[in-house]
């Protein structure tokens, strides 16, 4: 869904200085260096990215299909696609991803879900563990 000639152009920006309180809800793409305190949604009809640069706050559930984070998010983390960690990243909450990306520094102060489709998808995905003590 993702590729660097097909993302979606970044539309709107809450400046770093500015604050947010309320929802908000956006299309294509938006960046946030500034302060929400409430939830950020990616409308699902079309794809969305999301990016919470360094500076930035997000008090509330963020939902994009493809979110990054370099800043702090206090709430839950739900991307349909990709989430990108990056080295700032500091999130107080649960994740859900499809695909995730981490970086060294990067923290989550929660759960960690992968997205998956069928159960057997992600038995399929899974290397099989061997243990050397036990083989002769």
């Amino acid at each position: 869904m993702f590729n660097k000639k097909k993302q979606p152009p970044i539309k709107s920006l809450i400046a770093q200085g500015c604050q947010l309180d309320g929802n908000f809800s956006f299309s294509e793409g938006s960046r946030v260096d500034g302060e929400i305190r409430g939830n950020v949604t990616g409308v699902a009809e079309q794809p969305s990215i999301l990016v919470i640069s360094e500076s930035a706050v997000v008090t509330g559930e963020v939902l994009a299909d493809h979110v990054i984070v370099n800043g702090q998010v206090r709430g839950p983390v739900h991307a349909r696609v990709l989430l990108e960690l990056q080295p700032k990243a500091r999130i107080t909450g649960d994740v859900t991803y499809k695909m995730l990306e981490m970086h060294q520094g990067a923290m989550v102060d929660g759960r960690l879900c992968p997205i998956v489709d069928d159960v057997q998808e992600l038995l399929e995905g899974k290397p099989t563990l061997k243990l050397t003590a036990n083989n002769p």
